[in-house]
């Protein structure tokens, strides 16, 4: 990774950040985005041995994405790894949930996936480099009170297998990487019925898989180029068994382990 240029949305907290740190201990140059330049200052702080471009960039705006890659070429001349990271949550059921919000998840979480990889794509091409898009458990199944959120990363996911498959000849590398339930700001940051931040999350985040470790077996599954990586047993590599050949039993499974958190919108 010595000299790599590796650019990364969604890089100011949680598996962003981490995966930031992680690429600088790897002598990567990199190239960061995100809405709070603050934190991406204070990360760029913490790693003054890395070379470093910070960007403000809102993914769900398509120049803010041009803008992000744009600038990346002309400081680095070169991309040789995107990993579309940033994106939010939301809970509250579907039939309660404002449009808006469905809406405002697509078009960060999905929208900024696909700007960002259609402005990077002929330099990844040329670099014969790695696509990567960080989905969620969410992309293969369905989680209740999460209507926005699971429809986004199944989008996200149907997107990226379709653009390995145009650039099977091409030497384009592309990853969907699909963490379990990660420690990081996401449930936090969610959105509820009305649009609000949720503001607390409702579930144990010191049981959950560190952002530090997510971000670990990224960069492991991109340098051996694999195609998909599916985190932690329970809840990723099981769930993703069970959903294909015991779906009715999965839906079930899927329905009470939601409903147990605190406060669940679910009956």
């Amino acid at each position: 990774m010595k000299n790599k240029v590796v650019v990364i949305t969604g890089a100011s907290s949680g598996i962003g950040r981490a995966l930031a740190k992680e690429y600088a201990s790897k002598g990567a140059r990199l190239s960061l985005g995100a809405r709070r330049l603050d934190l991406l200052e204070e990360l760029k702080s913490e790693l003054p041995e890395t070379e470093i471009l910070i960007q403000k960039t809102d993914v769900s705006i398509e120049d803010d994405c041009f803008r992000l890659i744009n600038e990346t070429i002309n400081r680095f001349g070169q991309i040789d790894i995107l990993i579309n990271n940033a994106g939010i949550s939301m809970r509250a059921l579907f039939e309660d949930v404002d449009l808006i919000v469905i809406r405002h998840l697509m078009e960060v979480n999905f929208f900024g996936t696909v700007y960002c990889s259609k402005f990077a794509l002929p330099y990844l091409l040329e670099s014969k480099g790695s696509l990567v898009g960080v989905i969620s458990i969410a992309g293969y199944v369905g989680l209740p009170g999460r209507s926005g959120y699971s429809a986004s990363k199944f989008a996200i996911r149907g997107f990226l297998d379709t653009l390995r498959i145009e650039n099977l000849k091409n030497g384009l590398h592309v990853l969907i990487a699909a963490p379990g339930f990660t420690a990081s700001e996401v449930r936090k940051m969610a959105l509820t019925s009305n649009g609000s931040i949720q503001g607390e999350t409702p579930r144990n985040e010191s049981k959950m898989m560190s952002a530090e470790d997510c971000a670990f077996q990224i960069t492991k599954a991109i340098q051996k180029r694999k195609r998909e990586l599916v985190l932690t047993f329970a809840e990723g590599k099981l769930t993703v068994y069970v959903g294909k050949f015991f779906p009715f039993l999965l839906d079930r499974i899927t329905y009470k382990h939601m409903a147990r958190e605190p406060k669940s919108p679910l009956k």
